[in-house]
């Protein structure tokens, strides 16, 4: 709901009032409506730093290594005390042990009537066509947000944002640029920062969607940290998963971006397959 232009015109027949533009900007308040049809942030809003020492928790968390500024954790942890702290949330598709609490018509079915399933986790996707439904799934996703909130978390990392690349076509970009601003504008009510995860391909909407900074896994591997850098002015964290791809993100990005590189499984110090490495 733009607002530029609006002035007081006199006239006759050409009278604006006082109270009517107080009105339209009342409106614009309260839709979070600006300029460009941006979602407004609350000033309370808390931005990661720049170029912070990272870590990527969110397999189970664990006392931060020295140096670390910036923790993401799984909504079922607690934040880190005294540090930036990132909630993870799984938002547009079901975790497999939690399918069978979803209502049956919110999961996206095909024309079969089969639900469409992220192979890679097993992992249903949330069917986001309509507004309708977009509001119910929210109304779930954002009791978690709220949860997030009331640990102390300063951000929230709704994941799977590109989700709509494996719905065999049947959700688009702007279902899931609508359904994220509904989350967006929820989370900033809450005083929480809103980090989009990975989809690079959106992150030219990401005002619309109400986005504050990027979490991003392999941006170095696949030569995509540029575009969340110029998109968030530098507020991104990356994911690395191998070491080349460390070194690549390292060589280009090391001093701008906060970088670490985990393990896929992103497990605990003590098992076996547990990896951290920031050099």
């Amino acid at each position: 709901m733009p607002t530029q232009g609006v002035s007081r015109v006199s006239g006759p027949g050409k009278t604006v009032s006082t109270a009517l533009l107080a009105l339209v900007f009342a409106v614009s308040a309260l839709t979070g409506c600006g300029s460009g049809g941006a979602p407004e942030k609350p000033a309370a809003v808390h931005l990661p730093p720049r170029h912070a020492g990272f870590d990527y928790q969110i397999g189970g968390a664990y006392p931060p290594p020295a140096g670390v500024r910036i923790v993401s954790r799984d909504r079922s942890d607690s934040p880190a005390p005294g540090l930036y702290n990132i909630c993870y949330v799984n938002a547009f598709q079901a975790q497999p042990e939690e399918r069978s609490s979803w209502p049956a018509d919110l999961l996206l079915r095909d024309a079969r009537g089969k639900a469409v399933i992220d192979e890679d986790w097993d992992e249903p996707l949330l069917d986001l066509r309509t507004p309708a439904k977009r509001e119910r799934v929210a109304e779930r996703v954002n009791r978690w947000i709220d949860g997030c909130a009331k640990k102390g978390y300063d951000a929230v990392e709704p994941d799977n944002y590109d989700s709509y690349t494996r719905s065999h076509h049947l959700l688009t970009a702007a279902d899931a640029t609508a359904f994220m601003r509904l989350l967006s504008r929820h989370a900033h009510a809450r005083h929480l920062a809103v980090g989009q995860k990975n989809t690079a391909e959106l992150a030219g909407q990401r005002r619309r969607a109400g986005l504050d900074f990027a979490v991003t896994e392999e941006c170095g591997q696949y030569d995509e940290c540029e575009v969340y850098a110029k998109a968030f002015d530098d507020r991104v964290v990356d994911i690395e998963y191998t070491d080349s791809g460390l070194r690549k993100a390292l060589a280009r990005w090391g001093d701008r971006l906060s970088i670490v590189r985990r393990d896929v499984d992103v497990s605990t110090p003590g098992k076996p397959e547990y990896v951290r490495k920031v050099r």
